[in-house]
């Protein structure tokens, strides 16, 4: 059995009680990096009365996964398998999706538990009313890549979420504003950590408030989708299309007193 457990964002208490009691259970961890995985087992050791499991630890990440899988990917079926990322759901934007795969393809049996989501979580505390949004990690670093992405990411039409490190944030605002100086962003700093902070507003008047700020830490950065322009046509515009008269006539309805059937009436006449 393999299980997909999401581990704190920032405070160690929003481990599920579930999460723990699978963590005890374990005999073979797979971890983005096993000196995270362990710092955060003794953490809930020590405040949680975890009992500290006694299992294998093995990195997996891009660099390694495929490899770890050739190496002992035929003995998953037999031990009680726990995947974790560093911080946050596992999958989302690191190589557990390699570790799914394999299951898939293999016919083994998998579980992902819900739980902590930096993308989530910002864009709930964000408060941009729309319900859709799209999630695209972390830009390229440079080049036309970086710059083709965040065009994409201000121009699709949806509110976009992006993860971003202190020491482009400052760069990415400065990329943003000279795009759209009035766009709208809403920024969430360590997000459930001791200094979490959020900031709302356009992107020149954030970019000058950060300028202030020393910028440190985990950053995840919504983007405000562009405002869509709505035309309407007028009347004069409505008569000069060309429509079949039953269309034409509820259009011209819906400008006027006059009833469909009356505009139907006088269109056909």
């Amino acid at each position: 059995m393999i299980t997909f457990i999401p581990t704190p964002i920032g405070n160690p208490q929003d481990i599920t009680i579930r999460a723990m009691k699978l963590f005890e259970q374990a005999t073979l961890f797979l971890c983005e990096d096993t000196r995270q995985t362990k710092r955060l087992l003794r953490l809930l050791e020590e405040r949680f009365d975890m009992v500290y499991p006694d299992a294998e630890f093995y990195s997996f990440n891009e660099h390694n996964g495929q490899e770890r899988l050739d190496e002992f990917g035929k003995t998953f079926a037999d031990k009680e398998v726990v995947y974790v990322s560093d911080a946050g759901m596992p999958v989302i934007s690191d190589p557990g999706q390699l570790l799914v795969a394999y299951a898939q393809e293999n016919n083994l049996k998998y579980d992902v538990l819900p739980g902590a989501s930096a993308v989530t979580t910002a864009y709930a505390a964000s408060g941009f009313e729309e319900g859709k949004f799209l999630f695209y990690a972390f830009l390229p670093h440079k080049g036309k890549e970086r710059a083709s992405a965040l065009a994409e990411a201000m121009n699709n039409g949806y509110n976009t979420v992006l993860y971003e490190s202190p020491h482009r944030l400052e760069k990415l605002l400065d990329e943003v504003e000279s795009l759209d100086e009035n766009r709208e962003l809403f920024l969430a700093k360590e997000i459930s950590k001791k200094y979490q902070n959020y900031y709302r507003g356009t992107a020149k008047s954030l970019n000058e408030q950060l300028k202030e700020l020393t910028i440190r830490g985990e950053w995840v950065v919504v983007i405000r989708a562009k405002a869509q322009v709505e035309k309407s046509l007028s009347f004069s515009e409505v008569l000069q299309l060309d429509l079949p008269p039953k269309p034409k006539a509820k259009l011209l309805a819906q400008l006027s007193d006059k009833s469909v059937k009356e505009w139907y009436n006088e269109l056909i006449g």
